[in-house]
């Protein structure tokens, strides 16, 4: 007969077989795998990054937005290119997960690495939900572009985007390697459907057969007036804002230094050549794709669908059989990787979150694996605050941008201000440089940050502004708690300070009835070998103390006599305490107080039942001389065993 319980049971059903400690080291990924698992968010969000851009650009200045949209481009390139010389930098200094968090910790101490921490933790949190709002708007555009009545499919928007987040989560939970191979291979998919659409598009641009999309059509976002040239209505706040949400594009690419300890060893190596090529990877995807909607005036819906990558590959692949299958093909690709990128959350936040909690800084209970070796804790608590943010947004991505980029942003600048830090002490080869690039780096993404806050502040970034100050707040107050507990339990105590310090040692077994419960407590009592056991009832209802105390009288089951103690007030916890303090007021005697605690697994044995138990033992928690014990007595075990034809034992 299997000794595990029912949830178990349904656990193991579920997840698999559980993995042991000993299998950590065997749940590594290899480059290629590390590279569509880590890499899949950050190259998938070049799907949004132009489009955003074009966002800001078009209600201002109309069809020179399209002109605009490259110096723009070029700046998000050139930021790229910082932060991946920068982060190259991170991943071959600290290899251990946490990045930018662990950068800021041993550069700038604890306290102001919480910065970072709440950074890269409203980025996990906000960037599930963008991945996942981006994906479903991908498969909604599909729909809308291969013709046909599909109206009724925007609103399944949202419960498609929360069964993914919940697929997601089920996926994580399973295991890394599990996770791994799911979700690498959307990301290569789409980079093939990216390409194939830049290469057809430029094919057709040469022999002057690529077409532009309609700028007047019915919901796309308003067009500016003609007399708002680029040179006139485009004003450097237009600019700026702009800028701010091309910087969407960058988003996940921290992720690697993030999941650094999935990698194989070397670990630094291996992440510094992985993050190189995704780097490349997405330079090359935003720049197409902006270079596209240069050439095809691809313009955003005012809904968001159909969204301008899909525009870009239905204008490169035309009608017909062949181009609604290209269209297909890229459509999928992108939900794919943009689901799938927002896995890339769900293996560093759980790494994250429990680096953070060895440092005291969140609770304890994020740094346990679960039954497959994942921080399983860390997997549902990001799951339950991105579906919240979810249901918050109506899973809209204009809406979930305006919350991402400052903390993206703000763990680029604690990274690249930690990294100037450490190089201004050494004295190394290329000092110099790495100073400068990490500098420029922690520079320019801390104006990212407040170019922000600044243009998208009515627009949803204000929320962001108020959660990192309270964010920041709560993970010292819980580390003060932790220190403060820790100061508490491990003062430092005389020699033999184990040994008991009274003279006379007492045993209560408290009594609520005469049943097997009450048999194993008064056992138990036995076997501590007391210099005297009492059973004691507090007698709350006068007519069941004296029922109780004739059957006491009559049984042969016990020679422990039973002591009623009157409780006319009913205020048991009161009445237990001042007997126990009667009990050690001469300072030499010690009491220990068993409590049986009858068990129910059915869910009607715990309705009908209410236990008091913890109760009883906080209340005298706090006694000197008295020690409390909760003995479980499992009833629903009991009720089989009698079912079964045999008798239960108090055992």
């Amino acid at each position: 007969m299997s000794l595990d319980r029912p949830v178990y049971r349904i656990k193991r059903r579920l997840l698999g077989k559980p993995l042991t400690t000993e299998r950590i080291s065997e749940e590594k990924l290899n480059n290629r795998t590390a590279l569509g698992v880590l890499a899949s968010d950050c190259i998938s969000s070049s799907a949004y990054g132009s489009e955003e851009m074009l966002r800001v650009l078009v209600p201002v200045v109309g069809a020179a937005a399209f002109t605009l949209l490259m110096p723009v481009t070029g700046a998000i390139l050139l930021v790229l290119l910082l932060l991946t010389l920068c982060y190259s930098d991170v991943v071959m200094i600290y290899t251990r997960a946490g990045g930018s968090y662990v950068v800021a910790r041993e550069n700038f101490g604890p306290n102001v690495a919480q910065i970072a921490a709440v950074a890269l933790l409203v980025d996990y949190i906000v960037t599930v939900a963008v991945q996942v709002s981006a994906g479903t708007n991908a498969l909604i555009s599909l729909a809308h572009l291969a013709g046909g009545d599909f109206t009724g499919l925007d609103h399944l928007q949202l419960p498609v985007s929360v069964g993914v987040i919940a697929l997601l989560a089920y996926g994580n939970l399973r295991g890394i390697r599990e996770a791994g191979r799911a979700f690498a291979l959307p990301a290569y998919l789409f980079m093939a459907a990216v390409g194939l659409v830049l290469v057809v598009a430029a094919v057709r641009g040469l022999t002057g057969e690529l077409p532009r999309a309609d700028l007047h059509a019915a919901g796309v976002v308003p067009l500016g007036t003609q007399g708002n040239g680029w040179l006139y209505g485009a004003s450097l706040f237009i600019v700026l804002r702009s800028f701010a949400n091309g910087g969407s594009s960058l988003t996940g690419l921290e992720a690697i230094s993030n999941g650094i300890s999935a990698f194989r060893e070397p670990q630094g190596r291996n992440a510094r050549r992985t993050l190189i090529t995704m780097s490349c990877v997405l330079g090359v995807l935003v720049l197409g794709v902006s270079t596209l909607a240069h050439f095809t005036h691809a313009v955003p819906y005012t809904d968001g669908t159909p969204t301008v990558i899909a525009q870009e590959a239905h204008l490169a692949f035309g009608g017909g059989p062949i181009g609604t299958a290209g269209l297909v093909f890229v459509q999928l690709a992108t939900a794919l990787v943009l689901y799938t990128g927002a896995n890339t959350p769900f293996t560093g936040f759980p790494f994250l979150a429990s680096f953070v909690a060895e440092d005291r800084f969140l609770p304890r209970l994020l740094t346990r694996r679960g039954h497959r070796l994942a921080f399983s804790n860390g997997i549902i608590s990001l799951t339950v605050v991105s579906l919240a943010l979810l249901l918050a947004t109506g899973a809209s991505v204009d809406k979930l941008v305006a919350l991402y980029a400052i903390g993206v942003f703000t763990a680029f600048t604690m990274a690249g201000a930690g990294l100037t830090a450490y190089h201004l002490r050494r004295r190394e080869r290329f000092r110099r440089l790495k100073i400068t690039v990490n500098g420029l780096a922690a520079i320019i993404s801390a104006a990212v940050v407040l170019i922000f806050a600044v243009t998208k502040f009515t627009e949803g970034a204000w929320l962001v502004v108020v959660v990192f100050p309270l964010g920041v707040w709560a993970l010292m107050r819980i580390n003060r708690e932790y220190r403060r507990e820790a100061a508490a339990l491990q003062s430092l105590q005389p020699p033999g300070a184990d040994r008991p310090r009274g003279l006379r040692h007492l045993v209560f077994v408290l009594v609520e009835t005469l049943d097997l419960a009450t048999i194993k407590a008064l056992r138990y009592a036995h076997e501590l070998h007391p210099d005297e056991i009492r059973a004691v009832h507090f007698a709350i209802d006068e007519a069941h103390g004296r029922r109780l105390a004739a059957q006491w009288e009559s049984t042969a089951a016990t020679s422990v006599s039973l002591e009623l103690v009157e409780c006319p007030d009913r205020r048991l916890r009161h009445a237990m305490k001042e007997l126990a303090t009667r009990t050690t007021e001469d300072g030499r005697t010690s009491l220990t107080v068993l409590v049986p605690r009858r068990m129910y697994t059915n869910a009607l044995g715990k309705l009908l039942h209410r236990g008091t138990g913890e109760q009883m033992a906080k209340a005298l928690g706090q006694l000197p001389h008295v020690a409390v014990t909760i003995l479980p007595f499992d009833v629903s075990h009991a009720l089989r065993t009698l079912e079964e034809g045999q008798a239960p034992q108090p055992e």
